[in-house]
């Protein structure tokens, strides 16, 4: 059986502090002003029932004292509300704060897995409308809180004991909406609430994916069209919201009407007490007092059902957060660091399954990377070599087996020390919108001037530093300061150079880049993998050709491995792909070629249009 969650205003405590003791005032104000917000109501119905049955008619003396006393109780009601927003305002700030402090504590402890599997959209959506959300509630509608709980008692117990008989007929319409509202604060409505927000949720993830994209977009004259995934959470959103309105359209047309239909009741009943002998004037005082009583109540009744609307919105925020980092925690050594005597890289008999998926994506693999080797993996996409690379960097724990480095299971060590064992280089290369200064020193903070020089020249960077308008200290995404994916590839290179990691994952990395800043990227993974361990994933086989050894992985299994020769000799699988790499490069220095030769044909024919032979001749 679930675990009953606590009431939401508890699940706010942890993030408080100390200004946890503010709630309480805040619904102390908060239930004052709203006594003493009803308490004018009874001084209305006594100036009027005073005025009514007068002899004198409207006397000022009379009623004076009333009024004053009206006046009094608005003040104070409102200094006390004002008193309890600001006490709720505190508590929501605090909240707000803490919400995004722990949220970011989180994600530095989340594993690296968490980060390829989630869109920072996702996370960035989450974290500050959820805080901003939950800010919200507790600021405006905690206290209402009070408000909504005492008012009403207060304002039911004026109506019964004015009129009984008038005031249960005044409390026809509350009935009405009351069970209007119960009608929609169903389960059915709570899904679609919840399909709702994971709409909402996509398309804002979606939305700052696209405009990261906008320049591209821009450049070659797309539209949001082009952006299907983008194009599709805006239409799935679009459709909630047009089921949610039409589901409940008809009741909530239902509940408006009742709510606004007080003198639609009061009136016929009115009418009885006045043909049926009874006094005008009284009648007539009790009709007007219910006449402004009843929709105040009304609309009291209405704000506490947005309260409890607003509170299951905060917790659905809470709850939004709580599934975000809801995620497998690898456990890290809190031990002194591990005494390396090797940087030998092995895995020994590993499988690994993605959650929910129903085959291993590394089944029992086994293979070794001795210490300054360099070994390749290759094999058609979606076989396991991405998901190896980054089970070495511990991005998941494997299910079985065991992934060493000198001998040591990597779950051994400190998450400091695993990182500063590993670099890594993958496709999907992000730099940070700063300098290219701080982007390379994200490999090593207290890097020297030397030491960052030599990374740059290391990583064949340097061309693509001189060219930029502050050098090195250029603000990337400034006044139209963008890299390339190659050149990109280049700083994240110079950035894995400055660490200097003996054990290098290189994912891909040459994988968009152009012929030129190929060739100045494997220059620069040369250095990067000299003297060190190294595995590198690679979809153009010709930059595998010298690895030490070479693995080809299939449906999350090694099926063939050898040195470049040896799978050529065994005419297998890697064979097979080395052979339609070759003809797919031919291909495409063939198109290359009959380009250039269309494009010097088009010029000649050029020349020869506006220069014809005679005049050539001439």
């Amino acid at each position: 059986m679930p675990q009953k969650k606590p009431y939401v205003l508890r699940r706010f405590f942890p993030y408080m502090g100390r200004k946890k003791k503010l709630i309480p005032l805040a619904l102390v104000f908060s239930a004052l002003a709203a006594v003493l917000s009803a308490i004018p109501f009874v001084f209305i119905w006594l100036i009027v029932r005073e005025t009514l049955l007068s002899s004198q008619g409207f006397a000022l003396q009379q009623v004076a004292p009333y009024a004053w006393g009206m006046g009094l109780c608005a003040v104070s009601g409102v200094v006390f509300y004002f008193l309890a927003l600001t006490f709720s305002h505190l508590a929501a700030f605090r909240v707000e704060m803490g919400l995004q402090k722990v949220s970011m504590e989180r994600l530095m402890s989340m594993p690296l897995g968490f980060f390829s599997s989630t869109d920072s959209g996702k996370i960035r959506k989450i974290v500050n409308d959820s805080a901003a959300t939950t800010h919200g509630f507790l600021a405006h509608q905690l206290p209402d809180l009070a408000g909504s709980i005492l008012t009403p008692l207060v304002l039911f117990i004026m109506i019964l004991a004015v009129n009984w008989k008038m005031g249960l007929v005044a409390l026809i319409p509350a009935l009405l909406g009351g069970a209007g509202f119960a009608t929609m604060m169903t389960k059915e409505g709570k899904r679609f609430m919840q399909r709702y927000f994971d709409a909402l949720e996509e398309m804002s993830n979606e939305a700052v994916e696209y405009v990261r994209g906008v320049p591209v977009v821009k450049t070659f004259g797309q539209t949001v069209f082009s952006f299907t995934r983008f194009y599709q959470s805006i239409i799935k959103y679009k459709e909630y919201v047009l089921q949610y309105t039409l589901l409940w359209r008809q009741r909530m047309s239902f509940t408006t009407v009742a709510l606004q239909s007080t003198a639609f009741f009061l009136l016929p009943i009115t009418l009885l007490f006045f043909f049926n002998g009874s006094d005008l004037r009284l009648v007539l005082t009790d009709f007007i007092f219910y006449l402004v009583i009843a929709p105040n109540f009304i609309a009291i009744l209405t704000r506490s059902g947005y309260f409890r609307q607003n509170a299951y919105i905060a917790e659905q925020a809470l709850d939004r957060i709580d599934a975000l980092f809801a995620y497998p925690q690898p456990e890290y050594s809190t031990e002194t660091e591990q005494e390396i005597s090797s940087y030998t890289l092995e895995f020994r008999n590993v499988s690994f399954q993605y959650e929910g998926a129903e085959t291993n994506a590394v089944d029992d693999v086994s293979f070794t990377v001795g210490q300054g080797e360099t070994v390749a993996l290759v094999g058609p996409s979606g076989g396991g070599k991405t998901t190896l690379a980054r089970l070495a960097a511990r991005f998941w724990d494997v299910q079985q087996g065991q992934i060493l480095i000198g001998g040591i299971d990597v779950t051994a060590f400190s998450r400091k020390q695993l990182m500063e064992t590993v670099s890594f280089v993958f496709q999907n290369t992000r730099l940070f919108s700063t300098s290219l200064r701080e982007n390379i020193r994200v490999g090593k903070e207290d890097a020297s001037q030397k030491e960052l020089q030599k990374a740059v020249e290391l990583s064949r960077s340097q061309e693509i530093i001189d060219r930029l308008p502050d050098g090195i200290d250029t603000i990337l995404g400034t006044e139209g300061t963008y890299l390339s994916g190659g050149e990109q590839q280049r700083i994240s290179l110079a950035r894995a150079l400055l660490k200097n990691a003996p054990v290098v994952l290189l994912d891909e990395a040459t994988a968009f880049a152009d012929p030129e800043n190929e060739q100045q990227i494997m220059q620069a993974l040369q250095e990067l993998g000299r003297g060190k361990t190294t595995l590198l994933i690679a979809h153009r086989l010709t930059s595998v050709e010298q690895a030490d050894k070479i693995l080809v992985v299939g449906e999350g299994k090694i099926v063939e491995q050898g040195s470049h020769d040896e799978l050529l000799a065994k005419q297998g699988l890697y064979a097979r792909m080395y052979a339609e790499y070759q003809e797919s490069i031919a291909w495409k220095l063939q198109a290359a070629t009959r380009k250039r030769r269309r494009q010097h044909e088009n010029r000649q024919m050029r020349h020869n249009t506006l220069f014809p032979a005679e005049i050539r001749v001439k």
